[in-house]
């Protein structure tokens, strides 16, 4: 399996290197994995969710 970076995930899913690493951090990457202090992310992986982001209801 091919694995990037997450500075790399982070260009491709246009967020920033920290928001990658609270991805992993929270299990929200399938297949994310600590080496050493880096954490590498399948290449397939798909960008998850941001829970931050609200939707406003139209009334």
């Amino acid at each position: 399996m091919e694995y990037l970076i997450s500075a790399d995930c982070a260009k491709k899913w246009n967020v920033s290197q920290r928001r990658v690493a609270i991805y992993c951090k929270e299990g929200r990457i399938e297949g994310a994995v600590m080496m050493g202090r880096m954490w590498m992310i399948p290449k397939s992986a798909e960008k998850p969710e941001d829970p931050r982001k609200t939707k406003k209801n139209a009334e």
